[in-house]
Parts: C-alpha cells; sequence; structure tokens
C-alpha cells in the first residue's frame, strides 16, 4: 500500500488521537456555523439536556454552552479528549452545566427519551450516518431535535481518484438527497439541510498544516508518524482538487415517532 494511497483508518488509533488532541476541533467547523445550526433548534430551556456525540475536545460544546442554558454532556472515546473538554469548560465557567465523560456512541449511556439535542460534528461517520440516526433516535424525546454534519457528494457524477478515495475511507458517502431520505426514514422530519462554506475546509487545512510541522518534530524518525502526516497532507491536496465535489453538509432533524 502507498502512502498516498492510505487513509486515516490505516492508522493506530494512539497516533491519531495524539494529533487532534492538540486542535481545538477535531473536524470542519467554527463557532459561526455552530450558531446558525442552532438557529435553527428552538423550544431549549435551562431543564433541556444535550448530548455532544464525538465530542472531542469540546469547541463546539463550548459554544453550546456559551449560547444555550441547557446541560450539556459531552461523550467521546478518549481519555485526553475528555479531560482537555473538561479543562476548556472550566476555563470558560460552564463547569456546573457542561461536562465531558469518557463514553461510546455505540453504546451510550441515557435513558429512552432523556435528551432534547443530539450534537455531532464530524463524528457520526465513527458509527455510519444511517446507523447514528437510528441508533441514537430512541434517546431523544419526541419532537428532539438531531444536529450532525456529514461528508457528502454534491454531484452524482465524480472524477475516479476521489470516487476511490472515499469510498476506501468512508464507503457511507452519499448525495444530498439520499442523506435526507435516510434521515426521514430514520424517523424524524428534515428541519434543515445546508452546506458548510469552502472555507470551513480551507482554514481546517491550514491549521492542520501547521500542527503536522510539530507532530513531526514531536516524531523524529517515526515512520508511522510520517506516513500519517503524509495522509493528511494527500486528504487536504484532494480537498483542493475536487471541492466542488464533495464537503460537509449540515443536517438538522426533528424526531416525530
Amino acid at each position: 500500500m502507498s502512502n498516498e494511497k492510505q487513509t486515516i483508518h490505516d492508522f493506530d488509533i494512539n497516533i491519531i488521537y495524539e494529533y487532534f488532541s492538540n486542535t481545538e476541533r477535531q473536524g470542519p467547523g467554527n463557532t459561526e456555523e455552530t450558531l446558525k445550526a442552532l438557529s435553527f433548534i428552538t423550544g431549549l430551556t435551562e431543564k433541556s439536556k444535550i448530548a455532544d456525540i464525538g465530542c472531542g475536545t469540546g469547541g463546539q460544546a463550548m459554544t453550546l454552552g456559551q449560547n444555550t442554558p441547557c446541560e450539556i454532556i459531552g461523550i467521546d472515546v478518549w481519555q485526553d479528549f475528555i479531560h482537555k473538554f473538561n479543562q476548556n469548560s472550566i476555563n470558560q465557567n460552564l463547569q456546573d452545566r457542561v461536562k465531558g465523560i469518557v463514553g461510546n456512541m455505540k453504546n451510550l449511556p441515557f435513558q429512552e427519551e432523556e435528551l432534547d439535542l443530539i450534537w455531532s460534528e464530524g463524528s457520526i461517520y465513527n458509527i455510519g450516518f444511517e446507523r447514528g440516526l437510528n441508533e441514537w433516535r430512541k434517546f431523544l424525546k419526541i419532537g428532539g431535535y438531531i444536529a450532525v454534519t456529514e461528508n457528502t457528494w454534491f454531484r452524482d457524477e465524480r472524477p475516479d481518484e476521489i470516487q476511490e478515495f472515499w469510498q476506501k475511507a468512508y464507503s457511507e458517502i452519499d448525495t444530498i438527497p439520499n442523506k435526507i431520505a435516510q434521515m426521514q426514514n430514520a424517523g424524524y422530519l428534515s428541519i434543515a439541510t445546508y452546506m458548510l462554506p469552502e472555507a470551513i475546509w480551507t482554514d481546517y487545512y491550514t491549521k492542520q498544516a501547521l500542527n503536522l510541522n510539530s507532530f513531526l518534530e514531536n516524531h523524529k524518525g517515526n515512520k508511522t508518524a510520517a506516513e500519517f502526516a503524509s495522509s493528511q497532507r494527500h486528504e487536504a491536496d484532494l480537498y483542493n482538487k475536487y471541492k466542488k465535489y464533495y464537503g460537509y453538509m449540515f443536517y438538522i432533524g426533528k424526531r416525530i415517532k
């Protein structure tokens, strides 16, 4: 397997988590886009509970905490992410309402119909879009919301190079109509669907490039780390080359059954 054909899933999970633990967000996104998605959610009060699934170090959860009165529980499998999540919460004086816990999105620690909102930016792919929508629905109250970002095809026809890359990296990537249909079939009313701007990705990859330099400096002579860095650069190059064919969409739905 050549380096340029490798995807993030080909690497030791510890290398991946160590790398992303030093980034503010572990995927494309920013405060403005989190707030835009939040604007479609109504009825949240101090009694409402939000779960941020695959929360990482808490970039989006801190924004939710600053702009809602709700209790927010961040869930992630990586202890270092949760440690930084909780430190960020303390730094922003949100610790009474915003807390991170170690957990697995495939086995969430909630009761049925406990949540008013499920949030998942850049992470539902770890369980799969369709599976996540279906398995997480039971934790939402009827009328509760789900808001997720998902890598999506913008066109039905794609060049072979990018088609093959994403087929290997995330075979569930699909078109916008098919994603909306999956949401509806899972028992949600589609409330909003929109594309995240190109600047989200360019900013993300610019920050990644800076992080890669320090990461490689800390792992001089480590072949695995060097190959991982190469894979991240390759992904950025592919986006710059094929960005008109794919990108992140925000999908927001309301549980109706």
